[in-house]
C-alpha cells in the first residue's frame, strides 16, 4: 500500500475559505431569506412601520434643524427632501450595523453544529436592511413627487453608492460581532453608538455647513462621504460632492472592512468555544 503524504501548503486553507464562501451561496440566500420573513412577519403593522419611521424621523429632523435651528438646505431644494436624502443612508447604515453585530449570537445553535465560513452570517443579516430601504425608497418617490422634484442622470449611480453603505456597515458590524461574541455587554453599547451616530453624522443638516478647514476632519466619519454621495445622486445639481471628502469616507470605509474582516478571521477559530 502506498505511503500517503501530507503537503502543507501556506496560505491554502486562507485561499479555500474564499471559495468556500461562493459554494456556500445557497445557505446565504436562506439565511437573508429566514431573516427577511422574521422581519416582517413578526411586526405589527408589517411594511407600514418600515414606511412610517422615516416619514416621522423626516419630519422631526426637519423642525429641529431646519425651522428651530436655521439651517440652509442645498441649492433649490426643499429641506424635507434634503433630509430625507441623508435619512435613507443613514438608516440603511444603522439597520445593517444593529443587524450584523447581533447575527452571531443569535445563530449559536446553527454555528456549533454545522461548518460554514461564518462570514456568510453577518453578511446574511446585511440583506434585511438592504430589503427596508427598498421599501423606504416609496416614501422617498412621494416627497419627491409632493414638491414636484425630479431627479436627472445622477440618480444612475444610486445602487454603487447603497454598495458603498452596505461596506460602510459591514466592516464595523463584523468588528462588533466579534467583540460581542466575547463580550455580550457590547450589544448594549451599540444603540448608543447608533443614536449618536445620527445626529453627528449630516443627516438632519447639510455637510456645507461644516467650515471648509475640517471637512476632512469630518469625512473622517464614513457616513459623510455615503450621505453626501446619495444627496448628490437624488437631488441633482442642488447638490455637489466635495470631492476630497468623499475619497476621506472611502478610504475609511476600506480601512474599516480590512480590520473587521481581520478581527473577524482571528476570533473565528474559537467561535464554537465562545458561543
Amino acid at each position: 500500500m502506498p505511503a500517503t503524504r501530507l503537503v502543507i501548503e501556506p496560505g491554502r486553507a486562507e485561499r479555500r475559505y474564499w471559495r468556500d464562501l461562493w459554494r456556500y451561496r445557497e445557505l446565504f440566500a436562506v439565511l437573508a431569506w429566514r431573516d427577511v420573513a422574521v422581519r416582517y412577519k413578526q411586526t405589527v403593522i408589517g411594511l407600514a412601520w418600515v414606511l412610517l419611521q422615516p416619514l416621522a424621523t423626516m419630519l422631526l429632523l426637519s423642525v429641529v434643524f431646519g425651522r428651530v435651528a436655521g439651517m440652509p438646505s442645498e441649492g433649490a431644494a426643499p429641506y424635507a427632501l434634503l433630509v430625507l436624502a441623508g435619512l435613507l443612508p443613514w438608516q440603511l447604515f444603522a439597520t445593517a450595523l444593529t443587524g450584523a453585530s447581533q447575527s452571531l449570537v443569535g445563530n449559536a445553535n446553527l454555528i456549533s453544529k454545522v461548518y460554514f465560513p461564518r462570514l456568510i452570517v453577518p453578511a446574511s443579516a446585511v440583506v434585511v436592511a438592504l430589503v427596508d430601504f427598498l421599501v423606504s425608497l416609496v416614501i422617498l418617490a412621494a416627497v419627491m413627487a409632493w414638491y414636484g422634484y425630479v431627479p436627472d442622470w445622477r440618480i444612475l449611480a444610486l445602487p454603487g453608492l447603497v454598495a458603498m453603505a452596505f461596506l460602510a456597515s459591514l466592516g464595523p458590524g463584523l468588528y462588533l460581532t466579534a467583540l460581542n461574541v466575547r463580550y455580550r455587554d457590547v450589544r448594549y453599547v451599540i444603540p448608543f453608538v447608533v443614536q449618536f451616530g445620527l445626529y453627528v453624522s449630516p443627516v438632519g443638516f447639510s455637510s456645507g455647513v461644516v467650515p471648509e478647514r475640517w471637512r476632512l476632519v469630518y469625512a473622517l466619519n464614513p457616513m459623510v462621504g455615503v450621505i453626501d454621495g446619495f444627496r448628490w445622486a437624488i437631488l441633482g445639481e442642488a447638490s455637489a460632492v466635495h470631492l476630497p471628502s468623499f475619497l476621506v469616507s472611502w478610504g475609511v470605509i476600506a480601512l474599516l472592512l480590512w480590520r473587521g474582516i481581520a478581527r473577524f478571521r482571528a476570533m473565528e477559530r474559537t467561535l464554537p468555544d465562545l458561543l
